[in-house]
C-alpha cells in the first residue's frame, strides 16, 4: 500500500477544499494512489451537513472583522474552528476497496493521536462513547469530519497543538455545548514546532493504517 503526503503548509481553506475535490476524483478513478493532505490554515470557521446556524455565536460581520472566514462544507458534523498552530490533515483514501469501513477508518484516525499523546507527552487521551474525536477529560483535542463519495473519503481531522483556543468561543465546537476544547501547548505549557509535529502526525497515520511506501511532497498554493 502506498501513501502520498501532501505537504501545503499555511493554506487558505477554499484554495485546500478545491484540491480535495481534484484529487478526490483522481483517487475515484484509481488514478492516484491514497493521499494525505497536511495543512495549516488561517482562522476559519466551517460548517458540516449536520451544522446549526445558532452554533455560530458571532456575526458574520463581527468573524469577517475579526479574520475569520465562514464556510459551508459537505463534511459530516456540525461547526468546527481552523487556526494557525492546529494540524489540519485531509485524508483522500479508498476506504472502499480497502474494506476498512468508515467507523473503523474513524477510529484508525483517533488512535493515531491517543498513542501520539501517550508516547510523547504521556498524556492519558480517549475516545468519548458519544461523540468522536479524542478527548481529555471533558476537553476535546482532536476533531473530525469526514464525507465519503463513492468510496472515498475527503475533509478529515484537526489536532489542537498551538491553536488559539480563544477563537473557538465564537461558535459551539461541533454543537456540543457542555464540553470545551484544549490543545497540547495548553496542556504542557510549551509550544511546539509545527512542521515536526505535522511529521509525526504523519509517521503515526502510515502506522496505524499500515501503509508500505510513503512519497512526500510540499506544494504551495
Amino acid at each position: 500500500m502506498k501513501l502520498r503526503v501532501l505537504f501545503l503548509g499555511k493554506c487558505e481553506y477554499q484554495r485546500a477544499l478545491e484540491l480535495q475535490y481534484e484529487l478526490l476524483e483522481q483517487r475515484q478513478r484509481g488514478e492516484i494512489a491514497d493521499t494525505l493532505i497536511i495543512v495549516e490554515h488561517p482562522p476559519v470557521i466551517t460548517l458540516g451537513n449536520q451544522a446549526k446556524e445558532t452554533n455560530i455565536i458571532a456575526s458574520k460581520e463581527y468573524l469577517q472583522g475579526h479574520g475569520i472566514d465562514l464556510v459551508q462544507t459537505n463534511r459530516g458534523g456540525d461547526v468546527t474552528y481552523h487556526g494557525e498552530g492546529q494540524i489540519v490533515g485531509y485524508p483522500i483514501v479508498d476506504i472502499k476497496n480497502s474494506k476498512i469501513g468508515i467507523r473503523n477508518f474513524v477510529r484508525g484516525l483517533e488512535e493515531i493521536f491517543i498513542r501520539i499523546l501517550k508516547d510523547k507527552f504521556e498524556i492519558d487521551a480517549e475516545r468519548n462513547c458519544q461523540h468522536t474525536g479524542v478527548w481529555i477529560g471533558n476537553d476535546k483535542i482532536l476533531a473530525i469530519g469526514l464525507a465519503v463519495k463513492r468510496g472515498v473519503t475527503m475533509h478529515g481531522f484537526a489536532f489542537n497543538v498551538n491553536t488559539n483556543l480563544e477563537d473557538f468561543k465564537y461558535i459551539v465546537p461541533c454543537g456540543i455545548s457542555d464540553k470545551g476544547v484544549t490543545s497540547i501547548e495548553k496542556l504542557t505549557g510549551k509550544t511546539f514546532d509545527i512542521d515536526e509535529m505535522n511529521r509525526l502526525a504523519v509517521d503515526y497515520f502510515v502506522k496505524i493504517f499500515g501503509f508500505k511506501e510513503v512519497e512526500t511532497l510540499e506544494l504551495k498554493l
